[in-house]
């Protein structure tokens, strides 16, 4: 975050959509990171726990969602860490609409875990797709406008990074710290909800029909 927001600033980019570019950059890269963090180390939580598994009571899904709740927490106390150090600076990075941040962050968090749930089982059972698992997120940090204000990208195109979900977390953050932000003209946060609630329905559905491949992997 740091070495972005030197970049920045060297180049002299004092405003992005009509906000401090430093308060764009932290919104965007914590919008991120709270989806990234919470699908990255659930989708790898079963293999580290499998000594746990030997308890009748404890069920693969049961470490899932204590790492996925274990990665909010974190990411909550980074957050405010943040914000605080970023404060003596100068910059205001008091949200305008508290709740509405709260709104996006807990959306790319149920996203996170959607993804969690879903790839764990994948992963387990297909132990190559990981890496490719893992090479996706660079460009999805590209394409989901942390880097980039997504209003700038001419159609077509912008209609079809708009099906990432993702991109109406981060426009929603940073929207919620200025409403005067210029946040994409199409920016649904039902649309978020509504990808990871599916994207979770369909993880606990795999984890349901492969727990026992689960355990005894």
């Amino acid at each position: 975050m740091s070495y972005l927001i030197f970049i920045f600033t060297v180049v002299r980019v004092r405003t992005v959509g009509g906000i401090d570019v430093v308060v764009w950059l932290i919104g965007g890269l914590l919008a991120f990171f709270m989806f990234r963090r919470t699908g990255t180390q659930v989708m790898n939580a079963v293999s580290p726990n499998q000594s746990l598994f030997a308890y009748r009571q404890v069920k693969p899904i049961d470490t899932l969602l204590v790492r996925g709740g274990l990665e909010a927490t974190l990411m909550f106390v980074n957050f405010c860490i943040l914000l605080m150090g970023v404060a003596l600076f100068g910059h205001s990075v008091v949200p305008a609409a508290p709740l509405a941040v709260m709104q996006a962050f807990f959306g790319l968090w149920l996203l996170g875990m959607g993804f969690g749930l879903t790839t764990s089982v994948i992963i387990e059972l297909i132990p190559e797709a990981g890496k490719i698992l893992r090479l996706v997120m660079m460009p999805l940090y590209v394409l989901s406008g942390v880097l980039m204000p997504i209003t700038s990208v001419p159609q077509p195109y912008r209609e079809w990074l708009l099906l990432n979900p993702i991109v109406h977390g981060v426009d929603a953050v940073r929207l919620g710290f200025a409403p005067y932000y210029h946040a994409i003209s199409e920016l649904d946060v039902a649309y978020m909800y509504e990808f990871a609630l599916v994207s979770i329905f369909f993880g606990l559905v795999l984890q349901r029909r492969f727990e026992s491949r689960l355990v005894t992997l």
